[in-house]
Parts: structure tokens; sequence; C-alpha cells
């Protein structure tokens, strides 16, 4: 028994320190040595993990560098980036001697060795990258494997800030089938190394530029087991200026004429034409730019909306200027303007928009009625009989009137020139009814005008502050 024990002892220690594969010893220092030593110690044990013991897990070391952005598509919510992907490992217990072999490094390919199956998650299409064929392998069992990945990533776009948009794209690297158990993911450079190894590298010159790279180690819990994962988060920022020059400076141009034309005096300009025409022109611009417009059914971009209430005030401003037009030239058919309209209009909103409240006349109508069986026509005329007269005059001795004598033609004459005045001081008391009438509804369409020219100072005012917020957040982003 006891001369068991120390040859117990002896293979207990040779199997803790024996690696996953024994040192290489090479006839001679050639290439044909190095891989026939390889060939027979590591390349038939390449279905399993080299590691020394099962429950070792193996660590993977993985960094990436962003050579490209190919495009972002906002209906399929995808981004398309080319990645150069580095991964790292060592084969436990190999190893050589640099003498004895000749060399330190030497590539073998790819299939002869045990590869880990490290995938990126949010992968959305078959990679179509150049395939490297070969790894490299260090004499002290430390493989290297760099290769170009082709990434069509799937990514939450939140284009509501359209042109203006940052977006935060995620990449996650982990293990398709081993347990953190297994394979744990490591990254081998900080992230402000990514990022200026990235900017340095990087080969397009598009519509989107890198911003910044952040790094996070993360763990997917299944209730099999968990998953050890790196998740490198991409951050895009979109160059606006593309949509600047042909969507919104034309957009700001049309607006612009559009709001100066309410200077044109309505009674001798057809301004409706004017109007119409510009509408059309932008309807026109709009269907031209619609191509640059994103696509997503989840978010409206905030420059549509800006686009949409564009085109209302327009449409607005011309329904204004029919009814403006309409006035100036049928005010004097109309019939008074309802109390809670001139009061809404004249009283309040002329106050908002700065025009002093017209004042109502006080003009009244006086004459004489001869008989007093006449009735009075209008309420605003005064009817003065001779004792009124009287009493104007000063005269208090009373006058008797004359003896009445025989007709005479002459009287008959004046008393029908009176009533011919009568009738014609009807039609000019209807007349100047009419004339404040008209004018009171063209007072109102001048406050209407004054108004929707005051929002359309106030929607562009807006707007311009809006955009140019946006913009320097957009440009002030902290890389």
């Amino acid at each position: 028994m006891t001369a068991i024990k120390p040859a117990v002892l002896i293979f207990i220690c040779f199997m803790l320190f024996h690696g996953f594969v024994a040192a290489l010893n090479c006839t001679s220092p050639t290439p044909d040595s190095l891989f026939n030593a390889l060939e027979k110690e590591l390349f038939p044990k390449k279905l399993v993990r080299p590691v020394e013991r099962f429950s070792d897990p193996i660590n993977i070391t993985i960094g990436i560098t962003l050579v490209g952005i190919l495009g972002v598509d906002e209906k399929a919510q995808t981004v398309t980036t080319v990645l150069w992907q580095v991964l790292e490992w060592d084969i436990a217990g190999l190893s050589w001697d640099e003498k004895e072999c000749g060399t330190t490094r030497v590539s073998v390919p790819r299939e002869t060795l045990w590869v880990p199956d490290v995938h990126i998650t949010e992968f959305m299409a078959e990679d179509n990258s150049p395939k490297t064929p070969y790894v490299y392998l260090y004499n002290t069992g430390h493989v290297y494997d760099d290769k170009p990945v082709r990434v069509v990533s799937s990514c939450r776009l939140e284009i509501y800030s359209f042109p203006f948009d940052i977006q935060n794209c995620s990449l996650t690297f982990g293990s398709y089938l081993h347990f953190a158990t297994d394979i744990r993911m490591i990254h081998s450079r900080s992230s402000e190394e990514i990022l200026a190894e990235s900017r340095d590298v990087l080969e397009t010159n598009g519509e989107w530029e890198l911003a910044d790279i952040s790094i996070a180690r993360s763990t997917l819990a299944l209730e099999a087991g968990s998953y050890s994962e790196i998740k490198y988060f991409v951050i895009l920022r979109r160059r606006p200026i593309l949509y600047v020059v042909n969507l919104l400076i034309p957009s700001c141009f049309l607006i612009t004429v559009d709001l100066f034309s309410f200077l044109l005096p309505p009674k001798s300009v057809d301004r409706s034409s004017f109007k119409m025409t510009l509408i059309l022109g932008y309807t026109v611009f709009l269907l031209i730019m619609n191509d640059l417009l994103p696509a997503t059914g989840e978010t409206t971009p905030l420059i549509s909306i800006f686009f949409s209430l564009t085109l209302a005030l327009m449409v607005a401003s011309l329904l204004e200027t029919v009814f403006i037009t309409n006035i100036q030239l049928s005010s004097s058919e109309y019939s008074a303007a309802p109390h809670w309209l001139s009061v809404l209009v004249l009283r309040y909103l002329a106050v908002v928009v700065c025009l002093p409240q017209q004042k109502k006349s006080n003009r009244i109508t006086v004459f004489i009625n001869s008989s007093t069986g006449e009735p009075a026509m209008n309420s605003s005329i005064t009817n003065i009989t001779a004792s009124h007269l009287q009493s104007i005059y000063g005269d208090t001795t009373p006058v008797k009137p004359p003896p009445p004598g025989p007709p005479e033609p002459e009287l008959d004459e004046l008393r029908k020139l009176s009533r011919d005045l009568m009738a014609i001081r009807h039609q000019l008391n209807k007349y100047f009814q009419g004339t404040n009438t008209s004018q009171e509804w063209q007072m109102i369409g001048i406050v209407i005008d004054r108004l929707l020219f005051i929002l359309y100072i106030v929607f562009i005012v807006a707007s311009f502050f809006t955009i140019t917020c946006i913009w320097i957040w957009n440009n002030s982003y902290a890389a």
C-alpha cells in the first residue's frame, strides 16, 4: 500500500500540470517540423474547448473597430456598418520553444482550431464580408483572430428631431450556445481607444458621422443558464446640411413670401391668385422632396409637422383673402354683423392686434315736420314743431298763425317739394345706415387679416428658434 501511494501522487500531479496539449517538441527549426508537431498534438483536439478541465471557463477577449457606416434604414429600423472584429483566447497547455521551432508565431487555418461561436445579437442579415481563412497562433498558446464583419443590425431609431437626430445603436457580442460558465467575454480596450482608432480609420464620409462609443458588460439570464456578453453602444449623428439646404431653407423662403403678401392691398391687387400660386408651388416642392423625408410608422418627424403647419397656414391665408375680398366688394349688401361677432372681433381681438376701436358716428338728422299727422320715419330723426322753433329763438310772445286763405298753387308746389325732399332723406338715411354696416364688416375683415399676419410672424419666429436650438444641441453633443 505504501508503494502505490507515490505512484498515485505522481499521476495526479502529472494530470494537474499537464494541460490541454503538451509542450511541442520540434525536431528542427523548420515549418515542417512545427506543423507536424501541431498536427500531432493540437489539430485533432479542435472539437472541444481548449481548457484543462470542463469546469474551467475560457476567457474570450474581444475588440472592435468601426471602419464604415454604410447606411441607416429608418423604415426597416436597421443600421449597416463594417467592423474589424478581433477575438483572442488561450489554448491551455500549448507552448513551444522559439529557438527549437524557429518562430514565435504561425498562421494556421481557422478550421483546424476550436473557434468560439461569438455572434452579434442584433444581427439581421447574412454577413457577406470577405472571409479570412487564417488565424495567428503564438508559441504561448495565444490565438489571435482578426476579421472584417459587415453588420446589418436592428436599431430603435428615433427620428422625431430629424434631420438633427442622434441615434444610439447597440452591438451585443456573446456566445450563441455556451453559458457564462464555459465562455466569459472580456473587452480588450477602453471606449476612448476604440473611438479614437475608429475615427482614424473611418472610410465613409456620408450622411452619418461617429459621435461616440461606449462599452458595458452584461449578462443574459435565462432559465437554462446565463450568457456572458459585451455590449457596445455606437452613437451616430446625422449631418443635417443637406436637409437644411434642400428642405428647410426653401420652405422658409416660400412662407416668408406668403407673409409679405399680406402687404398687398386686396382692393387693387388679386391677392388670392398670388396665394394660390404659392400653395401650388409649395405642394410641388413637397412632392419633389418627399424622398428625403424618413419613412417610419412609429414616430412623426418634427419637420413633417412643420411642413403640415406651413401648408395649413397658407390655406388659411388663402381662405381669409377670399373672405376679405368678398367683404371689400359685397359688404354693402350684408345685414348687420351679429352682436357676439362684433364684440369678439372689434372689442377684444382689435386690442390684441393693436388696432384702435372705431368710434360710432353721432350724426342726427333734423327736419321740420309741418304735418302732425305724419308719423316719424326713423327713431334717430328729431321732429321740430313751430313751438320748438319758437323756444329755440327765445321769443316768448306767441305768434298767431295767419287765417287760412284761399289755396294758392305756389303752396301746393312747396308741399310737393317737401314730400320729394322727405323721400330723398329716406334714401340718404338708408345709404348711411348701409355704409355703417359695410364699415363694420370691413373692420372685422381688417382685424382678422391683422390677426393672421401676427400668427404668421409668431409661427416663423417659433420655428426658427426651435430649429436653431435643436441644431445647437446636435452640434454640441459631447463626443
